[in-house]
């Protein structure tokens, strides 16, 4: 079975170490390069085209969550986990409008660590638990005031598929194989989705489906 090639980034050398340790544990994983910016991340990723990026947030050069929007869009098929000191809302809704597939504290265990990456690779979002309890938290308010209810009933069934594997960080292409639909149809239900939830840009969608 092919292994999870992962590339690292983070501007920590004694991080980095540890990290490549555990991942060199599992025969299911292996570490095809390392980056100190998010700038080199994004060239590793182009030249590697890694199954998951391990991507830290602050950094010398190009943060991280412009690194993770660069790569979503040059290596679409490389799935994003962020993994962080930064617990607050703002990185943490920032890093999904930009297309992370997961967001995780560094101070995670290292079996949570090993679970996310085994789980953006397949496609699903892996989110740090607090984390996710605030996502809950805000989709909850907004079903409360009718805002979230409303914008989702005016959506088909089909754009509700097209909603759900968005969430789950497709790209269209990928939309279009699942479904078996053109590209062009998948654009133009995007495009509807967007109408029907007054959503002005793909961050904005992304955040909204994950939600």
């Amino acid at each position: 079975m092919p292994k999870i090639r992962v590339v690292m980034v983070d501007d920590h050398t004694l991080f980095r170490q540890g990290l490549r340790m555990l991942l060199e544990t599992q025969t299911d994983m292996e570490v095809v390069a390392e980056a100190t910016e998010g700038g080199e991340g994004l060239e590793k990723a182009r030249q590697f085209r890694p199954d998951v990026v391990l991507m830290d947030i602050t950094m010398e050069g190009m943060d991280g969550l412009t690194a993770t929007k660069l790569v979503r869009q040059d290596v679409p098929e490389t799935k994003v986990l962020i993994l962080t000191m930064h617990g607050s809302d703002d990185y943490f809704f920032r890093a999904l409008a930009v297309g992370a597939s997961g967001y995780l504290l560094k101070e995670a265990a290292s079996v949570d660590v090993l679970t996310a990456i085994r789980t953006v690779h397949q496609g699903g979002v892996f989110l740090y638990p607090s984390l996710a309890k605030r996502l809950v938290e805000d989709y909850l308010q907004r079903m409360t005031t009718g805002e979230e209810l409303l914008g989702y009933k005016k959506l088909t069934g089909r754009e509700h598929e097209i909603l759900k594997l968005i969430a789950e960080g497709n790209t269209n292409q990928q939309i279009a194989d699942i479904l078996s639909l053109s590209i062009h149809t998948v654009q133009s239900h995007r495009s509807h989705i967007m109408d029907k939830l007054n959503l002005q840009n793909r961050a904005e969608l992304m955040k909204y489906a994950v939600r």
